[in-house]
């Protein structure tokens, strides 16, 4: 099962048919084209960070974490923002990703 925030989570209670909507919409985007899942996920990523949404960074990371994707490509990904958002911004998600990260290992082992 997957861990939600809590505002997702009453979301997800409080309008059931919106959140299997976009979730339906989430899946068909990633099969529509011939990128694969992890791949899919580290763009996301890329864009997530670009636009400092901390919970779709989160879920990008765990997702593409999930799909096989290394911490070093993970954190290739955030990289690759710095010369378009910047030092700071991208400073700022690095630390979001790591403490995540950090996390996501953990729980492998």
């Amino acid at each position: 099962m997957k861990k939600f925030s809590d505002a997702l989570t009453s979301f997800i209670e409080k309008y059931p048919e919106v959140w299997e909507a976009h979730e339906k919409t989430g899946n068909l985007i990633h099969t529509s084209g011939p990128l694969d899942k992890k791949t899919c996920h580290l763009i996301q990523l890329g864009m997530a960070a670009s636009a400092q949404l901390h919970g779709a960074v989160r879920s990008h990371v765990t997702q593409a974490f999930e799909a096989g994707a290394t911490p070093e490509e993970i954190y290739h990904t955030i990289l690759l923002t710095l010369n378009t958002v910047g030092f700071p911004k991208m400073i700022m998600t690095y630390s979001w990703v790591r403490e995540l990260l950090e996390r996501l290992e953990n729980e492998e082992h």
